[in-house]
């Protein structure tokens, strides 16, 4: 059975609803905690972009649940060294509970520098580069690295944790799915795509831990759960590419304006039919999912948890 796990969202909330939030998972029986990583929200109207590592921080101080970042891009915001040096923090922290999510990342929050955002196999490329001098920082070693993309000249972590950080790589398609499979310690995609979880497998990921997430809308009002979806999540339905190329939230507030409520009411679960809950998570159960982490997008976060206390989350373990 996988474990079932609760998707805190940088983007639309700050720092401390975010902590709530998680000691609100926690007594309602979730087994461990996803975290986003984000400069800017999607849009305007999510309206937050707190600092992932401070959070993290906290959490460690606030729950006991395991922590992942879903995901961080290590390659172009942030120098991989540093990446290095907050994760093997927050694992110290959070006494070996801490997984890097890594991934290729958006041009929304990397491009900040004014760097020319590069192509999906370069940054494929610099992924691999960023997680090889991450790993071999995180040993405690001094290390120097000239390479492709990155230089690292007597770099050294003085406080790491007594286990490997995890990294799992987070892939949308074949060619990050398969370095996933070649280099990560685990897997994140979004979709319950079952040939994508058996192509990460047998391309080397084995039993290797795969995470997937997804967000539902809990209200007692069905139509009033899709206007929220819509207004504050409705860049999820962009086709193609254009999460990873658009470059503001102002553009993505401008593509997403061709999303209809129809749109949302027919991708994501909202209103409180336990049922449609249920048959949400075990979608990626079906698929070969070892975690799922869910995230409540609207504001009764209350009446979500007490849902899943209650009724979501023992009926999925009865039906294991």
């Amino acid at each position: 059975m996988p474990e079932y796990g609760y998707f805190l969202s940088c983007e639309q909330y700050g720092p401390a609803e975010l902590i709530e939030q998680a000691r609100m998972a926690e007594q309602a029986g979730f087994q461990a905690l996803w975290i986003s990583d984000h400069y800017h929200p999607w849009n305007g109207e999510q309206g937050q972009s707190p600092f992932v590592w401070s959070v993290i921080g906290a959490l460690s101080d606030a729950v006991s649940l395991p922590v992942e970042t879903a995901v961080t891009c290590p390659t172009v915001r942030i120098h991989p060294a540093v990446v290095a040096q907050a994760a093997a923090t927050s694992a110290v922290m959070t006494q070996g509970r801490f997984r890097l999510g890594v991934g290729t990342g958006e041009a929304l929050n990397e491009h900040i520098f004014g760097d020319a955002w590069p192509a999906a196999h370069v940054r494929l490329e610099m992924l691999e580069e960023a997680i090889l001098i991450i790993r071999r920082l995180l040993t405690g070693e001094e290390v120097n690295h000239h390479g492709t993309h990155y230089t690292v000249e007597n770099a050294r972590l003085y406080t790491v944790p007594d286990e490997p950080v995890p990294i799992d790589i987070s892939g949308f398609g074949p060619a990050a799915t398969k370095l996933a499979a070649r280099v990560g310690d685990g897997y994140i995609t979004m979709m319950p795509d079952a040939p994508m979880v058996e192509q990460y497998r047998k391309g080397g990921g084995g039993g290797k831990l795969v995470s997937g997430g997804t967000k539902v809308c809990y209200d007692t009002d069905k139509d009033a759960a899709v206007r929220t979806v819509h207004r504050l999540w409705a860049n999820e339905q962009l086709p193609g590419e254009l999460s990873q190329v658009l470059p503001s939230p102002k553009h993505f507030e401008q593509a997403q304006s061709l999303v209809t409520e129809d749109m949302v009411r027919d991708s994501r679960v909202c209103g409180d039919d336990v049922d449609e809950h249920v048959a949400e998570l075990k979608r990626f159960a079906d698929a070969g999912f070892d975690r799922v982490y869910v995230n409540q997008i609207g504001p009764d976060l209350r009446g979500f948890f007490d849902l899943y206390r209650t009724k979501v989350l023992p009926q999925l373990q009865q039906s294991a």
